[in-house]
């Protein structure tokens, strides 16, 4: 009697274990499923308004004549292109991947996707150079040197050069695989010897030159670039507070006038810091792991990558949004048409050019007007 009641006990404890068991698989299957559903729209998000903000940086040019009498907003609506297809053809491939853990498209697509991917993405980035570029022709340079150097014969070039300099490190090299030579063994280890994933892996030479051409030289000329319109844009501030202290008056206009600079000078701020946090990450680790024997976690590599494809639905806000022209053309747009958005815009905008060019009497006296306007 003992030996069954033993026996009896001893079945029931291993089927609680076994019970507890099956629960903690369910459970963690739910939050898998859960996390999955979570991520999935959360991406889906971020597809969607990438590829609404840029749709309507491009709308706003097609039907805003003023737009397309400005050379930046040609920079910005290509950039807006190069974004736009980032969303299209990029974005959701990685977006598949990611969430069903496989990669569904053939080793062929792999390196069309990677390529596509390096392609789009360094195209935005020296669209983003340009635009500081332009900028610091515009604001820190005389009239008629921004007219000499920004010609539309120059600027057709520069746009040329956005889309093909990234092809000799997209295309042409992960085509030919020449990124993973020398590296073999690793990459057939972490894939696994299967078509199930893309992974992306690259040699210390590839690593190098793309990451120098794609992120390091940009970020050092928009770095000088946006240093030098501040320091003008400080400049002019420290002007329109002289001038305000021998007026001796409290001119809300000569208090508009201040807080326009000094919030010109916080929005250069504003975009280095987003292009860097969104970008650097993944350029240090892409210069880095290949040194240190392929350690970085997939897991880190996804997220970095993520966050870069996120600067492409930040560039609509930080690039036109900020732009007082495209805003204006945004509220006609989005307002079907609505005249009073026009009349208005354009009121303010010639007024304040008069006001400014008129105020001061040296010769970059639009410094703060561009910042604006550009």
């Amino acid at each position: 009697v003992d030996k069954l009641n033993c026996t009896i006990s001893g079945k029931g404890f291993l089927d609680d274990v076994i019970n507890d068991g099956q629960q903690q698989q369910e459970q963690q299957e739910f939050l898998t499923s859960l996390e999955t559903v979570f991520l999935t729209i959360f991406l889906s998000v971020i597809i969607i308004l990438t590829m609404f903000g840029n749709l309507l940086v491009m709308v706003a040019l097609c039907k805003d004549r003023h737009l397309r009498r400005k050379k930046t907003s040609y920079f910005i609506v290509s950039l807006a292109f190069a974004d736009l297809l980032v969303a299209l053809l990029v974005m959701p491939f990685a977006a598949i991947e990611l969430t069903t853990g496989q990669w569904h498209f053939g080793e062929i697509f792999c390196l069309v996707r990677t390529s596509l991917d390096v392609l789009l993405t360094t195209a935005s980035i020296l669209h983003l150079c340009c635009i500081a570029l332009d900028r610091y022709y515009a604001i820190c340079c005389q009239p008629l040197v921004y007219r000499y150097k920004m010609t539309p014969v120059r600027v057709a070039l520069m746009l040329i050069g956005c889309w093909v300099i990234p092809t000799f490190i997209s295309f042409l090299p992960i085509m030919q695989k020449w990124n993973t030579i020398g590296i073999e063994d690793i990459k057939q280890s972490l894939s696994g010897g299967s078509n199930t994933s893309c992974v992306f892996l690259v040699n210390q030479p590839y690593a190098l030159i793309c990451s120098a051409v794609a992120f390091y030289v940009p970020l050092a000329l928009m770095v000088l670039a946006y240093q030098r319109i501040y320091v003008t844009a400080m400049i002019h501030v420290r002007q329109i507070e002289t001038l305000h202290r021998s007026s001796n008056s409290s001119d809300p206009l000569n208090h508009y006038r201040l807080r326009t600079a000094t919030g010109a000078a916080k929005t250069l701020a504003i975009i280095m810091g987003c292009f860097s946090l969104c970008w650097a990450p993944f350029f240090i680790t892409n210069v880095v792991d290949p040194f240190i024997h392929y350690s970085v976690p997939w897991q880190v590599w996804t997220a970095w990558l993520w966050l870069g494809y996120i600067n492409s639905g930040l560039n609509p806000f930080l690039y036109a949004y900020l732009n007082q022209a495209f805003r204006r053309a945004f509220l006609v747009i989005l307002c079907c048409g609505d005249d009073r958005y026009t009349q208005q815009g354009t009121c303010s905008t010639g007024s304040y050019y008069v006001f400014l060019c008129t105020v001061l009497i040296n010769s970059s006296t639009c410094v703060c007007a561009h910042l604006l306007a550009l």
